[in-house]
């Protein structure tokens, strides 16, 4: 992958917001007591990328993020529940947001949500060996249509003051 110097300052720097925003929600109390809930505001800037950018972009961001974020902020464990989670939730909105045509980034994000989930699931399902995870699966649904919700509005609204900003540049 070979950036200008101009796209990949800007790819960095929103790999820098992406991680004070899991910073951020780190600091958060937690929403409700079930393991793996969390609001996801670093998906804001993953949205973004892939909206305003594409995978390719935005794929390395998303890695970049989680490695650091978890060295950071986390266990290792969690590596793999992140890992998974957001190459299931890249991949499942960089899909719906190429059926949508850009549109409707809160539909985009609620699906990214609940792939994230089902990521993670599957990395519970293999380091458990246990289907009794399953039993979050409707809990997981729920938040994940609620926080998508919310993300896919925060991105939209912070696409509208970064439009400007973002479709007057030339990245190539």
């Amino acid at each position: 992958m070979k950036y200008s110097t101009k796209k990949l300052t800007i790819l960095a720097f929103f790999t820098t917001l992406a991680l004070i925003l899991y910073w951020v929600e780190s600091l958060l109390p937690t929403l409700v007591p079930i393991p793996g809930i969390k609001l996801g505001l670093a998906n804001i800037i993953t949205l973004i990328i892939l909206k305003n950018f594409s995978l390719r972009e935005a794929f390395p961001v998303l890695l970049i993020r989680i490695i650091i974020a978890t060295f950071l902020f986390g266990q290792f464990v969690s590596l793999f529940y992140s890992l998974a989670g957001g190459i299931f939730c890249l991949l499942a909105m960089a899909l719906i947001l190429w059926i949508l045509q850009g549109h409707f980034l809160f539909l985009i994000s609620i699906f990214g949500a609940l792939f994230h989930n089902l990521g993670q699931l599957v990395v519970a399902l293999i380091l458990t060996k246990s289907l009794a995870v399953l039993t979050y699966l409707p809990f997981f649904i729920l938040s994940a249509v609620v926080t998508g919700l919310f993300i896919g509005l925060c991105a939209h609204f912070v696409q509208k003051y970064l439009g400007i900003f973002l479709h007057t540049q030339s990245f190539q």
